[in-house]
């Protein structure tokens, strides 16, 4: 589209008197700007490399959702900090002003590749790298789809742009601020691209449940006969690896929903984590670093050979690389599959407590999907000397905007309507606890996991786990027997009863606030340690 329609059809409303706007400029030209502006440097390959500054991460504390009657009765706001209509409309008024006069690069796109639900959006930023990003993450309209397209929110990312604390009721001078009323999302104070990505995960959680779609922090593949699988997990729990089987076709990484006509991805990109990448057990996404216009964020590179370290965590633990979906060789062109024959929901479990893989009745899977836990390692945070215990409701809590109730009583409905079955798969420690037993061997995790997929599994004979009720499989064919049961692989198995006794009351404790808002049923999938006696016998 010229740009001299620009002013007019991308931001008439914003009341910007004189802006200067780039719209919808393709992957080449947002890639030369970046560099031209030093924006970011070049790595041996073609990737573009960029540093975030202090903000390597999302910032969980200062994001807000507008309160107003839109939102009072459908948010979950034990979860959400609210802002008043009035501070976001001073907010908002403040961003206009800091805008005038600047170069901003705006993006029409579409979150969802499910062609009925799909939502419409445009994001506005100031960085040229930013608008690279946020167009290799999500859907890309064709030239006819841009003529009529009508954007049903809009995102404002301005990272210079410094919040007042007292007179925009934040946190910080960092913002990330929702207002489904107005339907806008409006960030400043992070280079953190993230962010943008995140808030259209937000906005789509938010409106797809009142339409009966079920919207999910997960990867998904599909096999040859049309068999897709759901992976949820928590970073570092091994999602994104897992799902990029070459064997299997990509859905997608990250983010889905699941409506009455499949699975769909929100995506149109990847947004994987690169720190300590292996080349051996990753190929596929290590191959994406060698690649022109992938974005590396806080990814450390020698300024002269230009050559990446992955390994090297200076900047960042955190990490990142952008890249369309179509860099990974077997991906999914349409973004969308059948509804799922198999869910997996991964934990990284730290305490060295939890099988390498068990099956789960529908009411242990809404509860473990409630519960969404995964462990932190020691010396992960200062003070951290043990393992501790991380519960992120649903596999996305700062994400999922409303109760996580209404998100777990979606997939009840939907794994029974399917006849799915689901899987808890553990690619944490086994033989103790972090810094005594080892982590579990990929090798082990894939083949457990190609043996649930493929149905082989579930023709297994099953113990089950007395104290967290789940099964447990005696044999499978190309493992390990030994690894199947966690509590013969410690050399103490005193103290294997002992943290298995403390995991199970963490899990109890998680979900007493969930109790009120679930059936008699989901609350008896709850793992009890009174039982941890039956496991010597």
């Amino acid at each position: 589209m010229p740009d001299g329609m620009t002013v007019n059809a991308a931001l008439k409303d914003m009341g910007l008197s004189e802006p200067i706007i780039h719209l919808n400029w393709n992957e080449a030209r947002l890639y030369e700007e970046a560099v031209r502006r030093g924006e970011g440097e070049i790595a041996k390959g073609g990737a573009l490399v960029v540093k975030t500054g202090q903000h390597t991460g999302r910032s969980a504390r200062d994001k807000f959702t507008v309160r107003d009657s839109e939102t009072e009765n459908t948010l979950w706001w034990d979860f959400n900090e609210a802002m008043t209509p009035a501070h976001f409309d001073t907010l908002w008024n403040d961003m206009r002003a800091h805008m005038e006069g600047k170069e901003l690069f705006v993006q029409n796109l579409f979150g969802g590749a499910d062609h009925e639900h799909r939502l419409p959006v445009r994001v506005v930023t100031e960085l040229a790298w930013h608008s690279l990003f946020i167009r290799h993450l999500l859907r890309r309209p064709s030239t006819d789809e841009l003529v009529d397209f009508d954007p049903q929110f809009t995102i404002v990312n301005l990272p210079s742009f410094k919040a007042d604390p007292a007179k925009h009721g934040t946190r910080s001078e960092t913002v990330i601020a929702v207002n489904f009323t107005a339907r806008m999302v409006l960030i400043g104070g992070t280079s953190y691209a993230g962010e943008t990505k995140k808030s259209v995960f937000t906005i789509l959680n938010y409106l797809l449940p009142a339409k009966k779609i079920m919207p999910m922090h997960c990867s998904v593949n599909v096999g040859e006969d049309g068999d897709s699988t759901i992976f949820f997990g928590l970073s570092g729990t091994g999602k994104t690896t897992l799902s990029a089987d070459p064997k299997r076709v990509l859905v997608g990484d990250d983010e889905h929903g699941w409506s009455e006509n499949g699975l769909f991805n929100f995506e149109g990109g990847c947004y994987a984590k690169m720190i300590r990448l292996s080349k051996k057990a990753e190929p596929q996404i290590y191959a994406t670093t060698q690649m022109w216009g992938t974005v590396l964020e806080n990814v450390v590179m020698d300024p002269v050979t230009r050559t990446l370290d992955l390994d090297d965590a200076r900047l960042a633990e955190n990490s990142r690389g952008a890249y369309p979906l179509d860099y990974i060789p077997n991906s999914s062109k349409t973004g969308t599959c059948g509804a799922p024959r198999n869910i997996v929901m991964l934990t990284c479990d730290a305490f060295g407590v939890m099988p390498p893989i068990a099956k789960l009745t529908p009411a242990q899977a809404m509860y473990h999907f409630l519960s969404g836990y995964t462990a932190k390692v020691a010396g992960t945070e200062k003070g951290v000397t043990e393992p501790s215990a991380t519960f992120s409701t649903c596999f996305g809590a700062p994400f999922m905007p409303r109760h996580p109730a209404e998100y777990g009583a979606l997939l009840r409905d939907l794994i029974a309507e399917h006849d799915v079955d689901c899987w808890l798969v553990n690619t944490g420690w086994t033989g103790g606890p972090y810094g005594v037993g080892e982590r579990m061997p990929i090798q082990e995790t894939r083949r457990l996991l190609n043996a649930a997929i493929d149905g082989s599994l579930a023709k297994a004979s099953f113990r089950e786990d007395p104290v967290f009720g789940f099964l447990v499989p005696d044999h499978v064919e190309g493992v390990h027997s030994s690894i199947l049961n966690p509590r013969r692989t410690w050399d103490d198995a005193n103290a294997y009863d002992a943290q298995a006794a403390k995991l199970a009351d963490m899990f109890v404790a998680n979900f007493e606030k969930f109790e009120a808002h679930v059936a008699p049923y989901v609350r008896a999938a709850a793992p009890n340690s009174g039982r941890i006696s039956e496991l010597a016998e």
